[in-house]
């Protein structure tokens, strides 16, 4: 008979702030605290407007979301020291962060550089804008977004580069074959049959070429 699985064994928990503590023999470093700004500090600008990528984490009524954003460097604007303004592109349309946000406008952004080992934390408070003139502001190709994330930042740091170096993220050597991995149609239709995820995936490139935004 098999053992059960040692993640089934909750003895060792950690339940409390103190038993985790205890867990972790070196305390934070006085750079680790001192980094934090409650502001977008003009080094830290600097981080934002040449990200070309960023991960947007929300909470709603059904949990935790984290929704993926990428687009020409700067993309993120930096309105004031206290202020970035994040474009809703073109996507699924699922609009899960925008619905969290309705519910609880906390947010966390990471932004990532290519080639760039630190990732720029920011967390702050977001509300949804569908202001003419903000949505101008953004237009590209002709097309303006549907809507524009206002945030107010509380906090911004930078993240060490351990996680970046251990995972070699930005190493050409470690690149994946695309094909080694199930396409968005295999996906797809082992989740429903009637699906044809072989005529979605012929149709995937050009589909997405062409609703860029």
């Amino acid at each position: 008979m098999m053992a059960d699985p040692i993640w089934l064994d909750d003895s060792h928990d950690v339940r409390d702030a103190a038993t985790l503590r205890a867990h972790y023999e070196r305390t934070p470093t006085p750079a680790s605290i001192f980094k934090e700004c409650r502001e977008v500090h003009p080094l830290y600008r600097r981080y934002i407007e040449a990200a070309p990528f960023v991960v947007l984490a929300t909470r709603g009524p059904q949990g935790l979301d984290t929704s993926p954003r990428g687009d020409a460097p700067g993309f993120v604007q930096v309105a004031d020291a206290r202020t970035l303004l994040l474009p809703d592109r073109r996507g699924n349309d699922r609009i899960d962060s925008l619905r969290n946000i309705l519910h609880d406008p906390q947010v966390a952004l990471q932004f990532l550089i290519p080639g760039v080992p630190e990732v720029l934390r920011v967390n702050g408070e977001a509300r949804i804008s569908a202001s003419p003139a903000l949505l101008e502001r953004f237009v590209v190709d002709g097309k303006r977004p549907a809507t524009v994330l206002v945030i107010t930042v509380n906090l911004v740091f930078f993240q060490c580069a351990r996680a970046i170096k251990r995972s070699r993220l930005w190493d050409p050597a470690v690149q994946r074959d695309r094909s080694e991995l199930p396409s968005p149609g295999e996906i797809l239709q082992t989740l429903e049959a009637s699906f044809d995820g072989r005529a979605y995936d012929a149709a995937l490139q050009e589909r997405q070429a062409r609703t860029l935004y």
